[in-house]
């Protein structure tokens, strides 16, 4: 009796091609591949923020993960082109951002990354750590009213 993966070894000469016929590309390259979403320097540096987060960002991911939020998928760290977001959910393009002290002198910079981030079609939502700290509830459901605008 053959196996699925006998038959598959038998036949995976047809449609392969040699280095040389396909330009050093392998078999099944695809020339449309998307672009990448972000460059390796911004990705390391989202698994770095993932590794320490503010209690702030613990305190809202408790909440967000694990689909727990109406069974939306967010991520949290998450690289978009130069920038790092705190959280996103894809599928909803909606972005949750937690503010610090450091974001009174650095208002310039966020309009310019919330600008960037909403030509990617994502809608921008930022809340004070106070807020998420004091009132994670409040956080919560309008963030559940963003959700539900998608």
């Amino acid at each position: 009796m053959k196996t699925l993966y006998a038959t598959k070894n038998k036949l995976s000469h047809l449609g392969e091609m040699s280095r040389s016929d396909s330009g050093g590309l392998g078999a099944g390259y695809n020339s449309t591949m998307p672009a990448k979403r972000s460059n390796p320097k911004t990705m390391h540096r989202a698994g770095a923020l993932r590794r320490e987060p503010t209690p702030a960002e613990r305190k809202l991911w408790s909440v967000l993960r694990g689909n727990k939020l109406n069974g939306i998928n967010f991520r949290r760290q998450h690289a978009i082109g130069n920038y790092i977001v705190d959280f996103v959910s894809i599928k909803k393009k909606l972005i949750i951002e937690l503010d610090g002290s450091q974001h009174l002198e650095q208002e310039e910079y966020d309009v310019e990354r919330s600008k960037y981030l909403e030509s990617q079609g994502y809608k921008v939502n930022r809340f004070w750590n106070n807020d998420v700290m004091n009132d994670v509830n409040g956080v919560i459901r309008i963030i559940e009213l963003a959700l539900n605008d998608k």
